[in-house]
């Protein structure tokens, strides 16, 4: 398994709760894929972002590490993409497992 990192912008305009329940769901996909999170925390609250992504001029960034097979990589993104609060994502290896 390879060690990622996950950065999601997230709509501001979220309640509490809702970011909460959002937050659970990230995390989820992930074990739910066979996965392990090792840290996950928001990275910044309501930031002012270079140029407006759906139509949001703020968001709030929040940051995944996690340990997964490659294979289940496109598996997460394409569960992502179906989260209309995930306004961006970028996933990056961060240490590949030797073979």
């Amino acid at each position: 398994m390879n060690k990622y990192e996950a950065m999601f912008i997230i709509k501001p305009d979220l309640s509490e709760d809702e970011r909460k329940a959002l937050f659970s769901q990230v995390n989820d996909a992930i074990v739910k894929n066979g996965g392990s999170v090792a840290s996950a925390a928001v990275w910044s609250e309501k930031r002012k972002m270079t140029f407006p992504i759906k139509k949001q001029q703020d968001g709030v960034y929040y940051l995944v590490n996690f340990s997964i097979d490659p294979a289940a990589v496109s598996k997460l993104k394409d569960a992502y993409k179906l989260n209309e609060y995930l306004l961006r994502l970028l996933i990056s290896v961060h240490e590949k497992a030797d073979k």
